[in-house]
């Protein structure tokens, strides 16, 4: 397997969880990206844990891949290592407690809480990507949030170590936690949810993902809402206002069904993207005096 970082990692992992300038647009829901260098595909926390140790160990840098969403990768791609967590799949429930593999997507936890007839994850059933991004970036929809559901977590850090972690201890606000900073990838995350009527929760999941579909452009290609929300403003509203519903730079294009959502309309490169994106702030800025900021993390080599 002819690649310098490739070779670190086959004592761990077998040649079929190895990939060489894996094309980052199959694994991203905005389907841009260009290649990464070398990518992993752990199946279990452990190959997880020593995969990151050994990349810390040998200075090798490392990006942590869940479903893609809320993701923008640049054109010339990821130097490095990415790794993948979509194999790490298991949900385990003690009580009303649910413990979620960071790679388990978040609308299949939400359909497993529902099956087990617990309440509380609805919010999140139609938020795309893997609960572990959801987790990492603070997730939330329709008044709910992961920060609220969460009571635990376990991460994996730069020397290889399985780290526990308290609600209290992640360093939740609005769209962060303390996994931003310290580098940490998570493994796995318990949620602490109520005993509810699965009728009632089925009921709420079909009402919110009901809104999703008429409000969202979920047929196109999208890493979800663009911009946080400033305080006091709506962004799809002034967007919107300023006429830019189907403005665009190639195949990147304001949706015309949510302003606040930018879309991949067919082959959008990042440079279109990242040109729609800042002409859209420079708009916003000097129409509202409002500095809108990316909710997508944008990520590559420039």
């Amino acid at each position: 397997m002819d690649n310098q970082y490739a070779e670190f990692f086959t004592s761990v992992l077998g040649e079929n969880q190895i990939k060489i300038n894996e094309p980052m647009s199959r694994h991203t829901t905005f389907g841009i990206g260009g290649p990464a260098d070398c990518f992993l595909m752990p199946k279990t926390s452990e190959e997880l844990r020593i995969v990151t140790r050994i990349a810390h160990k040998n200075h090798i840098p490392i990006f942590i891949l869940g479903g893609g969403a809320n993701l923008l990768v640049r054109d010339k791609g990821i130097r490095g290592v990415v790794v993948f967590t979509g194999h790490l799949q298991n949900i385990e429930r003690g009580g009303n407690l649910l413990k979620v593999s960071s790679g388990v997507s978040t609308a299949r936890a939400a359909k497993a809480a529902y099956e087990f007839g617990l309440s509380g994850m609805e919010f999140a059933s139609g938020i795309p990507g893997s609960i572990g991004g959801a987790a990492y970036m603070n997730a939330g929809a329709y008044g709910g949030e992961m920060s609220k559901i969460i009571v635990s977590a376990t991460t994996v850090d730069d020397r290889g170590d399985f780290i526990s972690y308290r609600a209290k201890d992640l360093g939740y606000s609005y769209r962060h936690s303390r996994f931003m900073e310290n580098g940490e990838v998570i493994v796995d995350i318990t949620l602490s949810l109520r005993y509810g009527n699965q009728k009632d929760i089925k009921a709420l999941m079909d009402d919110l993902n009901h809104r999703r579909r008429t409000k969202q452009p979920l047929e196109k290609k999208s890493a979800g809402s663009t911009f946080k929300r400033p305080a006091g403003h709506f962004v799809g509203q002034m967007i919107e206002e300023l006429g830019l519903k189907g403005y665009g730079y190639g195949d990147a294009q304001v949706s015309e069904k949510h302003a606040g959502f930018l879309i991949n309309n067919g082959h959008a490169s990042c440079e279109d993207m990242l040109a729609l994106i800042h002409d859209v702030q420079d708009k916003v800025k000097k129409n509202y005096g409002v500095d809108l900021n990316t909710e997508v993390q944008i990520v590559g080599e420039e």
